[in-house]
């Protein structure tokens, strides 16, 4: 046994590892300790940098001591030469590459190279763009690095075009490069700005991209970074908030007007005007449900004097945003409501408007992606992609053939099939918009879809009777207080189990909710605040079992007709 190595035991290997540790422990903390005095008797020198030094290149993380480096370099800044600030600097951002290989991720350290750029006398924006190409170069998707990239690119005035190339080099090296994929999405905007549609490239651009990232996705089908783009070319502009209707009640001595996005009206400003007979009114504004949040619909109470029943007739004018969008409605005498409304029948209120070019190319991309899913059967980005071309092809002839799909990418992802309901709800009730007859139909029939949200409730608000019945909604939502003129609602046979967060509905004479899930009378306590409520059929429901049922609801709602059997 004599003269071999004598090999450590697991204990005696842990004890050393511990010992070390605590050793490092006891290092770390007494320079910690150093630096917090130093820091609190006001020493800001280079003992107190070099101090900082040892703990930040084990621990860039620590905030509070690259604060304290920021004071120290001004308080150094103030003291030298330019060129000693240049030599400072200069080794700051040595030190910075240095806190970057232990942490590439670390916020504070991408934070504080941002402020030494902004301090240094003579900065190299060169070289920093190279720092970047080769942190990108070993982590792609560093969101930190493309920030401050972007911050270089800024600071440096690096032409978009060059930036569009550095992507086109990262993508060509990896089509699954996510983050290129997006910062395209940002550059060609600037480089190729469509006049129309402010925030989005030229239709020659797009068509261009489309082949692009066609490539990518039938080379790595699976790989998400290229669907997602793809997904951003097929969509459209944000569009800026209109007015869509303005709806004057004289029996309710009130004026709605819906608008095609949520906005925001802050009170006592003018944002939104009023003009009586080209009179301006002062008027207090409230959103539908009372949220007084981001809202589609404003209502307003209009004074007495608004509303002389011995004229002939009343102009109400709504100008929002300084006259941006305005729309003008004429309350005759002796009618009880008046309004007007724009188009729902128009296919481009929810995609845009196709040239022939880039219908064709669509045309083609809808093949191709249907050739790839016969290849790719659970591909579920394909399956999606595929359905969202229907959708910008023409979503009425598609109809049948989306729904389909729909049930195949619910049976490739099961994980996102709520979504997928929610997201089929949406395109049902899109086409029912658009099949429509004419803006000011009353009646709505949006029976047996198998809906599980209602959404486009803005584009509604003059109907009196809406069919909800055989859906799969579980609740209603707020939006429903749009429906100013509802005096009818069926929800037979639905999944609802209660209408706690329901507005009031000022005009809503009759409601059937049998065949729901409602169990207590409790849960029906919102429609004790429906003014005209009339009838209400709730058989079916599970609290039709309840032995008192039928008193607590004769007591909540005095003056309905219950139907509980």
């Amino acid at each position: 046994m004599h003269g071999r190595l004598k090999v450590k035991t697991t204990e005696e290997q842990a004890e050393a590892k511990r010992l070390e540790r605590e050793k490092k422990l006891r290092q770390y903390v007494a320079a910690t300790t150093a630096i917090f005095e130093k820091r609190k008797m006001g020493q800001l020198d280079k003992e107190a940098l070099e101090l900082t030094n040892q703990i930040l290149g084990v621990n860039p993380d620590f905030a509070t001591l690259w604060n304290f480096r920021r004071e120290i370099i001004l308080r150094l800044e103030g003291e030298g030469s330019p060129e000693e600030m240049q030599s400072l600097c200069r080794g700051e951002l040595s030190f910075l590459e240095t806190c970057l290989r232990v942490n590439p991720k670390s916020y504070g350290t991408w934070h504080h190279r941002c402020w030494v750029m902004g301090h240094v006398p003579h900065p190299d924006w060169a070289r920093e763009l190279e720092l970047c190409a080769k942190f990108l170069e070993s982590d792609e998707r560093n969101f930190h690095c493309w920030d401050y990239r972007r911050f270089v690119v800024q600071r440096a005035q690096v032409p978009a075009a060059d930036e569009l190339r550095f992507t086109d080099h990262l993508i060509t090296r990896n089509f699954s490069n996510y983050s290129s994929w997006h910062y395209r999405s940002r550059l060609l905007p600037q480089l190729h700005p469509d006049p129309r549609q402010p925030g989005r490239p030229t239709e020659a651009v797009l068509l261009k991209e489309l082949e692009l990232v066609q490539n990518a996705f039938f080379t790595d089908p699976n790989d998400q970074s290229a669907w997602f783009y793809h997904r951003w070319l097929l969509g459209r502009a944000e569009p800026e908030p209109t007015i869509l209707c303005v709806y004057v009640s004289r029996e309710d001595s009130s004026l709605a007007v819906a608008f095609s996005q949520p906005v925001v009206v802050t009170p006592g400003s003018c944002d939104l005007l009023l003009f009586a007979d080209e009179a301006p009114l002062a008027v207090n504004w409230r959103t539908a449900d009372g949220r007084n949040r981001p809202g589609l619909m404003w209502l307003c109470d209009l004074p007495a004097s608004a509303l002389n029943d011995h004229w002939p007739q009343h102009t109400f004018r709504v100008q929002w945003a300084g006259g941006e969008s305005q729309k003008e409605c004429v309350l005759f005498k002796g009618r009880s409501d008046g309004w007007c409304r724009d188009s729902v029948t128009e296919e481009q209120v929810f995609r845009c408007e196709l040239s022939v070019e880039k219908s064709t190319v669509l045309q083609s991309e809808l093949e191709s992606c249907k050739e790839l899913q016969a290849l790719e059967p659970e591909n579920k980005w394909c399956l999606l992609t595929i359905i969202l071309l229907m959708r910008a092809l023409d979503p009425l002839v598609y109809e049948r053939e989306t729904l389909s799909y729909f049930d195949t990418l619910k049976a490739a992802d099961p994980m996102r099939s709520a979504y997928l309901d929610d997201l089929r709800s949406r395109f049902l009730v899109e086409n029912s918009i658009l099949r429509m007859e004419y803006a000011e139909a009353r009646v709505v029939d949006l029976s047996g879809r198998g809906l599980t949200v209602l959404c486009h409730l803005e584009q509604l608000p003059l109907i009196t009777h809406l069919n909800l019945a055989g859906n799969r909604l579980r609740r209603l939502p707020p939006t429903l207080a749009m429906l100013r003129c509802l005096e009818v609602l069926e929800l037979e046979g639905n999944q609802i189990e209660t209408l706690e967060g329901l507005p009031p509905l000022p005009r809503l004479e009759e409601l059937s909710a049998r065949s729901n899930r409602i169990q207590r009378p409790s849960d029906l306590r919102p429609l004790a605040s429906f003014p005209r409520l009339r009838l209400l059929a709730l058989q079916g429901n599970p609290l039709g079992a309840l032995p008192d049922a039928q008193s607590q609801l004769a007591a909540l709602l005095p003056r309905v007709e219950i139907s509980l059997a």
